[in-house]
């Protein structure tokens, strides 16, 4: 087969697979699961390594090079760094990263580093312990700090912190993020809610735009450029010793230039955070379709891959949280 990449139907190039390797996750952060949360898969209906290094073969023969292991909280699952460096071992994936709540990072840290594993973007809304407890629902924020503390001793560059953007408390806690992430050389990155499922909807909305506005005045910034695949814009200190990224999915939305694709941990691949399309992967591979009928239900479904989101026009529109879709 010739060589061509993955093109959705609006011509945008698809090079950026976000792989949910669990469902499971040892906090409850209020703004993405539910306290009392039981709705999981059945592991029967995961993925199983084997699967998952197929589909990105495939992937990886039309050209997406960059693949991040996300879940609920991916470290759980048993033999992570494992999948981590079959991945990396794979031709042509130039970029694999980790979304974590930093929980496990103290114990998993050195063998994702040895897998191969490039990037770590790491869940951190506070640095007060008592709000973090209320926020998560477990007192473990000395755990995740000296997760990250070993993980950038290990020499793993540009970890990013994500810190949601909570109406009620996030401005508060800006300048204490800000000063934590340059003492440590972490990038923060603010990142709107989004209304996915009753918890997501609940946490409510606060647009970025004049939090952007207010530290490019105030730290003399300017537009900028960090190494990765999503969606953050940045902004950078003439210096570069400063760098500030914000992810805007309502108040300035990034569907124009989307790059990437969801796989569930059930197999399913969702062509849209914000939309239902989507293509039952597991069922093609556990039904014994061939890698050529699996690329070209790939192709079929890219091509019905939505023009944007309505997280504004339908907030209701989904029900799933966003730990049953994947970071």
């Amino acid at each position: 087969m010739p060589h061509q990449g993955w093109v959705d139907g609006f011509g945008r190039r698809i090079d950026y697979l976000r792989i949910s390797v669990t469902d499971r996750c040892d906090l409850r952060c209020s703004y993405c699961m539910p306290e009392h949360f039981r709705d999981y898969e059945e592991p029967a209906h995961w993925l199983r390594f084997d699967e998952i290094e197929r589909i990105l073969r495939i992937f990886a023969s039309r050209g997406l090079g960059k693949v991040r292991l996300t879940g609920g909280e991916p470290l759980l699952r048993g033999g992570i760094a494992d999948l981590a460096a079959r991945i990396k071992r794979l031709p042509g994936m130039a970029d694999l990263s980790i979304s974590t709540n930093g929980t496990q990072l103290l114990k998993r840290a050195q063998a994702l580093k040895d897998a191969g594993v490039d990037r770590l973007n790491v869940s951190l809304d506070t640095l007060d312990r008592e709000r973090f407890a209320s926020l998560v629902r477990r007192d473990v924020l000395k755990q995740v700090v000296l997760g990250l503390e070993k993980a950038a001793a290990l020499g793993f560059g540009k970890i990013k912190i994500n810190m949601v953007w909570l109406p009620e408390t996030s401005a508060a806690e800006l300048d204490a993020m800000i000063d934590f992430c340059r003492a440590h050389g972490f990038i923060l990155r603010l990142i709107e809610t989004m209304p996915m499922g009753g918890t997501g909807r609940a946490a409510g909305h606060a647009s970025l735009q004049p939090t952007i506005a207010a530290l490019r005045e105030r730290y003399g910034l300017i537009d900028g450029v960090v190494a990765g695949g999503g969606p953050a814009r940045y902004l950078v200190s003439p210096s570069g010793d400063f760098s500030i990224g914000f992810i805007t999915p309502l108040s300035q939305h990034f569907c124009e230039t989307c790059n990437r694709v969801r796989l569930t941990v059930d197999g399913v691949l969702h062509l849209c955070l914000g939309q239902e399309d989507q293509l039952d992967l597991r069922a093609l591979l556990r039904g014994g379709a061939s890698d050529e009928e699996v690329i070209a239900a790939i192709d079929a479904a890219l091509l019905r891959k939505p023009h944007r989101h309505e997280f504004g026009e339908k907030p209701m529109k989904l029900v799933r949280p966003m730990s049953k879709t994947g970071g």
